[in-house]
């Protein structure tokens, strides 16, 4: 059984020199598209990799003198694929270990328009022996990840993911009108250093010039973005570390909670607040102790559970809560 080793790769590295680097990349390139599908024609390689089909034809053969063997097929079906017998060794990776990685690069793929996240897509199924392929088509999936809302809200403009991750990694200055959550928008220019989903939405860590210090921008609060040809020094700070940082920048200092429910609400406070920070009452009532960034959303969370919970404390959270009712009942009696 023939084995294509990982110094192939190495020494394609080592031989980059101008125009052959290239070449090395497109034939890398092809040998992956040809490992991962059972069959590809030479005109879809070479809209791929946007050359001439001579180019591909030389490529080809180029691919099989160097061992990787090639076979060709006439007819409506036709084009070339790799021999069967024919495999990447996987070494430590189990089958059970690719369909999961698999499967989280898929529901990232369905957020991100990336053309690197596309190939890294295909380097891995390349891994996957043929049999394999088939037994997990036959398997089905298990598991689905995917970031994209049932209802199809979110970002407006799908391919600013890709847009703004590539600007993290380039370094590239970044302007766009940002809407806080009472509607008022702010010009602001920022250094990105990377993006972040968070619960149910995505967010852009960066270091915002404005403020002269680190924020987190929610991306569908994001407009008018801007990539500039500016580049900025690395700072030195990690998304790691802004992470840990979360809910006391740009969203405002964390506030201890106690709320009352009743029990019918037990089901959707345990899915909202986790198991172990609801406390259960002899009346059936429940208490949560929750904390969260003090802002119109937190207030507006509170709201959403209706007149089936109750602020303890804060008293003057409670006081708030209470005025917004009056108001939203005084406008109903208007």
């Amino acid at each position: 059984m023939k084995r294509i080793s990982i110094i192939f790769s190495y020494k394609c590295k080592v031989m980059d020199k101008g125009g052959v680097g290239l070449k090395i990349e497109r034939l890398l390139g092809i040998t992956m598209i040809l490992l991962s599908q059972r069959r590809v024609n030479a005109q879809t390689l070479a809209d791929k990799f946007e050359v001439s089909l001579r180019t591909i034809y030389r490529d080809l053969e180029t691919i099989n003198t160097a061992g990787i063997p090639i076979v060709s097929y006439t007819g409506i079906d036709g084009g070339y694929e790799i021999m069967e017998q024919f495999r990447i060794e996987r070494q430590i990776v189990t089958f059970d270990d690719l369909q999961s990685i698999l499967v989280a690069l898929r529901g990232v793929q369905a957020s991100l328009d990336d053309q690197d996240m596309e190939q890294l897509l295909t380097k891995i199924k390349a891994l996957v022996a043929r049999s394999e392929q088939k037994q997990m088509e036959e398997a089905g999936d298990t598991l689905l990840f995917d970031t994209n809302l049932w209802h199809g809200g979110g970002l407006k403009d799908r391919s600013m993911l890709a847009k703004l991750r590539q600007a993290s990694k380039n370094r590239q200055v970044l302007s766009f009108l940002y809407t806080n959550t009472e509607g008022v928008g702010e010009l602001r220019e920022v250094e990105p250093i990377g993006l972040a989903w968070k619960g149910y939405t995505w967010y852009l860590y960066a270091y915002c010039r404005l403020r002269s210090d680190y924020r987190t921008f929610r991306l569908s609060r994001i407009s008018e973005h801007n990539i500039h040809m500016e580049h900025f020094a690395d700072r030195g700070v990690r998304m790691a570390e802004l992470d840990s940082r979360w809910g006391n920048r740009e969203t405002g200092p964390a506030v201890p909670l106690l709320l009352h429910f009743r029990p019918r609400l037990r089901v959707r406070a345990e899915e909202a607040f986790g198991i172990d920070k609801v406390e259960m009452q002899e009346d059936g009532s429940l208490l949560v102790r929750a904390s969260y960034p003090d802002n119109h959303w937190m207030y507006g969370m509170i709201l959403s559970y209706g007149p089936d919970v109750r602020v303890l404390a804060p008293a003057y959270v409670a006081d708030r809560i209470n005025s917004m009712a009056s108001q939203i009942a005084q406008r109903y009696t208007e």
